[in-house]
């Protein structure tokens, strides 16, 4: 049976007229309205499972920003951030809530941002049942005292069905993401991925806070030990972020989004995580594992009859994931906030198993390879990718930054020099050669460098105990417990030294090559971070 929530509320003021309108389901209720529609299958695991149609990820050549006074002159215009006109949006938003006016929509009132201070409140329109459980699971859960008084500061429209029509409407296909910072509002249509409701408000945040809050948006992990020390995890997607910060010796404060404020803190925007779920296992990611039943959505995978999924299959998609709400997590941060990190970590899947699998970075190192972003693509992630290809993002996270990369580069700098962080760069990438030669970093020694750092087994930063990588210019320690010491020293693994530094130099170039696009914008320090230039 579904239960409606007792607040009555009206979409006119948003344009959407005569709408049979779901406020507030619980998320049983929404599971239970999934299957009612037919639109999911029940998992043997508890969890319910959808297909997101078309579109099995993000699609950043269609995600557009309204150019406007609040907007021309702050963003960094690019193939990232494209733009789009201010007259254009407001027809195409009337023909979205046109195509909504009448039907039966789900509405939920959020809230982003675990830090009071910096709260943000969103009402997110949808639909579909399943995109508005979706929203329960990943934006923050406001009390029913809170929802009593609730005031919308941006809204997100999320209209699958709707497809547009790129001559008339401006945009490049029939599917789109349009931020508007003026309307406040993020507009999604012809898609029925999810990763785009949350993005849209990552993406309007990571405007909101350096500019108006003076804090860092981060796309990173984050969790806290039993004395407080707080650790962040930036890295791409398939680098480990999830993996590694959700670690049963520490609560997790949030897998993906938070901001470091000005008063020396770090908050989680999410109330929930969104993890991918290719090749996952009881046995290797056992937290993650439990945390997919009732109330969580798996996305595109393949469930037999039985209901039993089979992580292994990407017939649909290699981008398979789980949402589910953090507390579907036992060892949580309650409220979602750390104080200043005392380590940060850049996880990188090195594909081509040339960078050491942990080595510690200087300010101006961290700096750059924060504006970088480096992971790489292995053969057979895409059509024509036969062997590995460096992949750049920059901030790790470049589709949802709105600024120019060296803002956010700089504000983390001064954060890094100002707390006294350790930065650290981990390759889970490959060992004893490149993809397809050598083999990928087992899962726990990766885990055994990481807690090494935590419990400051590797602060002893001397020449006796640290290597200076000779391409990439990291110190590289000689020793970790847990590690075999061979591992330690990717130049080592390969048994092929001239092998080994040909393929080092040409990542390094890589490196050089993508940071051209920022230089004039980078200070001195920051380019000081760059590897060693080939020497012909």
């Amino acid at each position: 049976m579904i239960h409606l929530n007792t607040k009555s509320i009206s979409l006119e003021n948003l344009g959407i007229k005569n709408a049979t309108i779901r406020y507030q389901l619980s998320s049983n209720d929404l599971h239970e309205e999934t299957l009612e529609k037919k639109q999911g299958i029940q998992s043997s695991l508890g969890a319910i499972a959808i297909n997101t149609g078309e579109f099995t990820g993000r699609s950043p050549k269609d995600r557009f920003i309204v150019k406007d006074v609040i907007t021309q002159d702050e963003i960094w215009w690019s193939d990232i951030n494209l733009p789009f006109y201010a007259d254009k949006f407001d027809l195409l938003y009337d023909k979205v809530t046109n195509y909504l006016s009448e039907k039966e929509l789900f509405v939920r009132d959020s809230y982003a941002c675990a830090d009071k201070n910096y709260k943000l409140n969103i009402r997110v329109v949808t639909e579909y049942p399943w995109s508005n459980m979706f929203a329960y699971n990943m934006f923050l859960r406001p009390t029913q005292e809170e929802l009593q008084g609730f005031s919308p500061e941006w809204t997100v429209i999320n209209a699958p069905g709707f497809m547009a029509d790129p001559v008339v409407d401006g945009t490049r296909q029939h599917n789109f993401a349009i931020l508007n910072f003026t309307k406040k509002i993020a507009l999604i249509g012809g898609t029925g991925y999810t990763g785009e409701i949350k993005k849209g408000i990552f993406s309007a945040l990571n405007f909101i806070l350096p500019i108006y809050k003076k804090t860092l948006p981060m796309h990173c992990s984050a969790n806290v030990g039993k004395d407080r020390d707080t650790a962040i995890f930036f890295g791409l997607s398939g680098t480990g972020k999830t993996t590694l910060s959700t670690d049963p010796n520490r609560s997790l404060i949030g897998d993906d989004e938070h901001g470091w404020t000005a008063e020396n803190s770090v908050f989680n925007f999410e109330g929930g995580c969104y993890a991918k779920v290719i090749n996952l296992s009881k046995k290797q990611e056992p937290e993650i594992f439990a945390a997919i039943k009732k109330g969580a959505i798996l996305e595109n995978v393949i469930i037999d009859e039985n209901g039993e999924v089979d992580f292994t299959d990407t017939s649909i998609t290699q981008n398979t994931r789980v949402s589910y709400p953090i507390y579907h997590i036992d060892n949580i941060q309650q409220p979602s906030i750390g104080k200043n990190p005392k380590n940060i970590f850049f996880l990188t899947a090195d594909a081509f198993g040339v960078l050491p699998p942990i080595s510690k970075l200087t300010p101006a190192q961290a700096a750059y390879h924060f504006i970088s972003g480096y992971t790489a693509k292995v053969a057979g992630t895409e059509a024509g990718v036969t062997e590995p290809v460096p992949s750049f993002s920059a901030c790790f996270g470049a589709p949802f930054m709105p600024l120019h990369p060296t803002r956010y580069a700089e504000m983390l700098s001064a954060k890094i020099k100002e707390a006294g962080v350790n930065v650290w760069l981990v390759n889970t990438g490959w060992s004893g050669g490149q993809y397809r030669v050598g083999r990928r970093m087992p899962l726990k020694y990766t885990r055994a460098m990481i807690t090494a750092v935590l419990n400051g087994d590797l602060s002893d930063y001397t020449y006796e105990n640290y290597h200076i990588h000779s391409v990439f210019g990291v110190a590289q320690p000689r020793f970790c417990p847990g590690v075999p010491t061979e591992l330690l020293s990717p130049r080592s693994t390969w048994n092929d030294d001239d092998g080994y530094y040909k393929t080092a130099f040409k990542l390094s170039n890589a490196f050089r090559m993508n940071f051209k696009q920022f230089e004039e914008f980078a200070s001195e320090e920051i380019r000081r971070g760059a590897p060693q230039r080939y020497a012909h």
